[in-house]
């Protein structure tokens, strides 16, 4: 195994690692904390605010698809939502099928995205700067990696 050493061209170098995991992982930790950085005023954390978004697209989703559609796990996405309830911006009724719980934003929940999203929004720009010409690459790489990886 060959690990490639960073660039000596003066500027910061990720090694770039074997495992395609490794790497996407390292990248997934340093890009929540950017984000986690620029929300730090708003006093909401970035996995909140990812809840506050997708339930901002998706008007009404049940429990399950929200957790299928974020990749997260049934037990991490219930101690989200259970925060988000406790302060009023997210609601809950039974779905069609008893045993389903369909979500939403409360108004003071889309308030609060609103309130929150210009700090986003400055992350976001910082990021799509940096990355430049490569930005929809790297979107497309993800969201085909979420697809590969959703699959049996």
């Amino acid at each position: 195994m060959r690990i490639e050493a960073p660039s000596s061209a003066g500027k910061e170098s990720a090694v770039r690692l074997p495992c395609a995991c490794a790497n996407l992982r390292r990248a997934a930790r340093l890009a929540t904390q950017m984000y986690d950085e620029a929300l730090r005023p708003s006093g909401l954390r970035s996995t909140q605010f990812t809840l506050l978004q997708a339930l901002n697209i998706a008007s009404s989703i049940s429990q399950k698809q929200l957790g299928e559609l974020l990749g997260l796990d049934s037990t991490t996405l219930t101690r989200t939502l259970a925060r988000l309830r406790r302060k009023g911006w997210v609601r809950s009724q039974p779905g069609a099928d008893r045993r389903e719980l369909q979500i939403r934003l409360s108004a003071s929940g889309q308030r609060e995205f609103r309130r929150v999203l210009p700090f986003w929004t400055s992350v976001q720009k910082r990021l799509r700067r940096a990355l430049g010409a490569h930005w929809n690459a790297v979107i497309d790489a993800a969201v085909r990696i979420a697809e590969v990886g959703s699959q049996p």
